[in-house]
């Protein structure tokens, strides 16, 4: 007959997963990172000095991705923190800005149209995509879930 586990491996097999999982979450915003720099770069979305924003950020992230991989410290914690927090924001931002330019070009072709009609064909338009900048959103959202399921973060932020 089997005895029952003590608590502290199920704890441990509990804090395997969720290391596993970090791994995955990694994994994966690394994944959207590459992907969505070589789309940005294969599109020339480098004309004018906004549309730097997305790649600019996704240097930083690589570069505080790898700090906080080889230092694992609350510094590098952070770094990862506010970059993926721009992230957000440059999403919001992004699809603000590819509303406004797509808008614009619609009020060129038929500067006549109503708001509505303005509204349908910006959420229509092939470009810019108006949703596009949401990626940024979610691999700052994936970056976000990696730091706070750290264990390491909740036991400082207890302190």
């Amino acid at each position: 007959m089997d005895a029952p586990r003590p608590q502290a491996d199920a704890g441990s097999a509990g804090a395997d997963r969720i290391e596993l999982l970090r791994r995955w979450i990694l994994g994966v915003l690394v994944l959207g990172l590459l992907g969505t720099v070589t789309e940005l770069v294969l599109l020339e979305h480098y004309e004018q000095p906004l549309q730097f924003v997305p790649l600019i950020l996704i240097v930083a992230a690589v570069a505080v991705l790898g700090w906080e991989f080889r230092q694992r410290d609350a510094a590098s914690r952070r770094a990862v923190q506010i970059v993926m927090g721009l992230f957000v924001l440059a999403g919001f931002t992004g699809v603000v800005a590819h509303f406004h330019g797509s808008a614009e070009y619609q009020l060129e072709l038929n500067p006549d149209m109503s708001n509505w009609e303005l509204v349908e064909k910006v959420l229509r338009a092939k470009a810019p995509p108006l949703l596009a900048p949401g990626m940024m959103l979610q691999l700052g959202l994936l970056g976000l879930a990696y730091v706070f399921s750290d264990s390491r973060y909740r036991r400082s932020e207890m302190k």
